[in-house]
């Protein structure tokens, strides 16, 4: 691994120690990764580790269909989403995918994840959709809902998946980190909102 693609599985396992110290995903599930500047490679989690456990011996690297390419386990198997992100969106260098519980929570209503706070207005350009993919991955077969979203929307800065989890996406691994936080946030306040309108207060 070279030392600039070292650096930056450094700020991967930043991002994922966050992550889990945060709550927004326990156990061995999320997966994150980030686009090798210069190249059609990604660096992406190893299948089955921690967040909480992660090192930067623990990433590998893919090309865009998850093929691995250098480093030690298999890629995680949402590596094929990962790549599509990549190749439909220049502008993003990094992807954190997590199973938060309020974002899938919202997600299973169908509906759009609303800004609904100022600060999510302030840091995200949009609303975020929910796609109802009806597997434990984005598989080549609904790459297309993915891909309208960002026909729509190119700065759109993630989106949630029915009974799953949210996607974000970011300049770099702590800002797309970041952004998942908001995203959680975001839903956590949405339910809450939609709770304390129905109790009349």
């Amino acid at each position: 691994m070279s030392e600039d693609v070292k650096k930056i599985a450094e700020e991967l396992v930043i991002a994922c120690k966050r992550a889990y110290t945060r709550g927004i995903q326990t156990g061995s599930g999320g997966n994150v990764s980030a686009r090798v500047p210069g190249k059609d490679l990604m660096i992406v989690k190893a299948s089955g580790s921690s967040f909480i456990d992660s090192t930067p011996d623990g990433f590998v690297i893919t090309d865009f269909d998850g093929n691995l390419v250098e480093g030690e386990g298999k890629p995680t198997r949402e590596a094929l989403l990962h790549g599509l992100l990549y190749r439909i969106c220049p502008k993003v260098n990094a992807v954190v995918h997590t199973h938060s519980p309020y974002s899938i929570a919202w997600a299973s209503t169908g509906k759009a994840l609303r800004r609904t706070t100022w600060h999510a207005q302030l840091k995200m350009s949009a609303d975020l959709p929910s796609l109802d993919v009806p597997a434990a991955m984005v598989k080549k077969e609904y790459f297309p809902m993915v891909e309208e979203i960002y026909r729509e929307n190119p700065d759109l800065p993630g989106f949630l998946l029915v009974d799953h989890g949210l996607v974000a996406v970011g300049k770099d691994a702590i800002n797309a980190e970041h952004t998942a936080e908001l995203i959680e946030e975001t839903a956590q306040v949405a339910i809450l909102k939609v709770t304390v309108s129905k109790l009349g207060l």
